[in-house]
């Protein structure tokens, strides 16, 4: 087939590229914002050349970005919603990618609205206006929402908007609520003028839904042929984690270096809403980042049967593999 034959060549060469010179280009899923900080404070910091790897770390356009790019070779890594990729490798059965270490252990899908809209709680969004990026994460998970809030989804209208034009709809009114990430959504709005006490954050997680969020992700051909090279990335990225968590100042610092235009105090607020909403959740703290409990994971993919028919009977040990985590401590955060 020409996607195995693109695939191989792709694999290979990432491989003899990263033998000969550690190369390893990282590819996010979004832009250069609060929550990215993490990965540019561990670039800046040396953690990933102590690793001698020489990592580039390229930004995404949603959550379903990065997992082509890693699974056809483009890029030996990346980050990316586990969630998504359960679908992916549902529809591309054999396709070389899986999650290694999880980074978002409560994810941020959100529902978020204005209260002055109407919106404070889920069962207002019945008769109302939402709007929704097709290809955002939040959204593909809002049918799960719905069902564990008992809300009828046709009751809903939803209003197919694109990433840039989400926030500005909800502001200037045209919706009455919106699908995306918390600390995104959130931080976007106030930077236009949205009061916060205006503002409603519904964070699926908090209602019933119990899926992973977003998680390093690997080309599996390329991590078999460098195991220690994962292994030794994956400790750098969690004491970026932690560097960012004990001085938020200088990881914000080394994300302007990338994006001078950004707004230093709103990604500075973006990155703690991440830290605490997301990241250094009480699973975290006791065994630290990375890893997932498999009772949760089989639970996650119970919901996911609610709203997507697999083509393919689920299998956790396809999404997540953990054996690439290191195990010297470099993931406690605490």
């Amino acid at each position: 087939m020409i996607y195995k034959s693109i695939l191989t060549f792709g694999v290979m060469s990432l491989a003899t590229t990263a033998l000969a010179e550690t190369d390893l280009p990282f590819a996010l899923d979004w832009k250069f914002e609060g929550p990215s900080a993490p990965y540019f404070h561990a670039l800046d910091s040396g953690l990933f050349t102590d690793a001698d790897l020489n990592v580039t770390i390229s930004e995404g356009a949603g959550s379903l970005d990065a997992i082509p790019k890693v699974a056809t070779g483009a890029f030996p890594v990346g980050f990316a919603d586990i969630n998504s990729l359960m679908r992916f490798l549902d529809q591309n059965p054999g396709a070389p990618v899986t999650a290694v270490m999880m980074i978002y252990d409560k994810p941020p899908f959100a529902v978020v609205g204005r209260k002055s809209l109407g919106i404070s709680e889920p069962a207002d969004l019945a008769g109302s206006v939402l709007g929704a990026p097709p290809p955002d994460g939040a959204w593909a998970q809002f049918p799960i929402f719905a069902a564990e809030t008992g809300l009828d989804m046709a009751t809903i209208t939803v209003e197919p908007v694109g990433f840039p034009t989400r926030e500005p709809m909800l502001a200037e009114g045209e919706v009455q609520s919106i699908a995306g990430f918390s600390f995104s959504s959130t931080l976007n709005l106030l930077r236009l003028g949205v009061p916060e006490d205006d503002l409603s954050v519904l964070l699926m997680a908090d209602y019933g839904v119990d899926l992973y969020g977003n998680a390093i992700i690997v080309n599996t051909e390329f991590a078999a042929e460098n195991p220690e090279v994962i292994t030794s990335f994956l400790s750098a990225i969690a004491q970026g984690w932690k560097g960012a968590i004990e001085t938020p100042d200088v990881a914000i610092a080394a994300l302007m270096e990338r994006n001078p235009a950004a707004d230093a105090d709103l990604e500075t607020q973006r990155l703690q809403m991440s830290i605490e909403g997301n990241v250094l959740t009480d699973f975290v703290k006791e065994y630290g980042i990375g890893s997932i409990d498999a009772d949760r994971m089989a639970n996650a993919i119970e919901q996911t049967k609610t709203v997507y028919e697999f083509q393919n009977e689920p299998d956790a040990s396809l999404y997540f593999d953990s054996s690439y985590l290191p195990t010297d401590g470099s993931l406690m955060l605490e």
